[in-house]
């Protein structure tokens, strides 16, 4: 079994490891264009042409199935994507856990890009999804900039002025960036400040999204699989190692500790 997963950075890294804990035995490929960052500005035609070169990077090595584990791409290119790839190559696109924060019932808060908070794209699942509920949207400029260079100080100022724009009284967040899910400890930190007893429910995408790819493909979960699960990691379409950034995160380091790609 092969899954392989596509970004603009080291997004991808949460659902990758997700895929990771889910099957240990799959094999890992990892397509990003790290050079090209930040996709968010860009238009959507470009977006889209820059998503189906990474896209094809992977597809190169005959994968399973594909996860798009980037928001703007899922947004932008999805289906020029799945128009391009599939049946032949199942493509899993990555959706802001929206729905399942808005049935836990209380006031919560999407974090996104600037890009993306207020486009007409996210209008849509919180009308879809959250149309009855306090819903605040919440512009994280740089902070997925600051995650892709693993720039500790950077992230500490966006995710305190996202945490600043974020009410008090919000009970969950909305994770709407791939790259944010690498800081999720951080972010919580942040939002809870010195406000003891407030349990707040973080909602990313990456476990769903492993756990989608794999119903794609009619596999099923196998945790307790032997690791031996190959990792191929590609940036701008060349083989590459795990950059030093991925390696700062939790994520990059599970990823590491697998068999080399033959």
């Amino acid at each position: 079994m092969k899954i392989a997963l596509m970004d603009s950075g080291i997004g991808l890294l949460a659902a990758a490891a997700a895929v990771r804990r889910l099957r240990p035995d799959a094999d890992l490929v990892l397509s990003s264009d790290p050079g090209s960052m930040p996709w968010g500005p860009r238009t959507p035609e470009d977006v889209t042409q820059r998503a189906l070169a990474v896209a094809r990077a992977a597809a190169a090595h005959r994968p399973d199935a594909l996860i798009v584990a980037c928001n703007t791409a899922s947004v932008h290119a999805l289906p020029a994507l799945r128009a391009a790839l599939e049946p032949g190559l199942p493509v899993i696109g990555t959706v802001p856990a929206i729905k399942p924060a808005a049935a836990g019932g209380g006031p919560f808060a999407i974090w996104a890009t600037p890009a993306t908070t207020g486009s007409p794209y996210q209008r849509g699942l919180i009308n879809d999804f959250a149309r009855s509920a306090d819903v605040t949207e919440v512009p994280c400029p740089g902070l997925a900039d600051a995650v892709e260079h693993a720039d500790d100080e950077a992230i500490d100022r966006a995710v305190a002025a996202a945490a600043a724009l974020t009410p008090a009284g919000v009970t969950d967040v909305v994770l709407g960036c791939t790259h944010y899910e690498l800081v999720a400890g951080r972010i919580r930190t942040a939002v809870e400040g010195d406000r003891p007893g407030r349990a707040l429910v973080l909602h990313g995408s990456a476990d769903a999204v492993a756990a989608q790819a794999l119903r794609r493909i009619g596999a099923d979960p196998a945790p307790s699989a032997e690791p031996s699960g190959t990792l191929t990691v590609l940036l701008g379409g060349r083989t590459a190692d795990l950059t030093e950034p991925a390696l700062a995160y939790a994520e990059g380091l599970l990823l590491k500790d697998v068999s080399p790609a033959i």
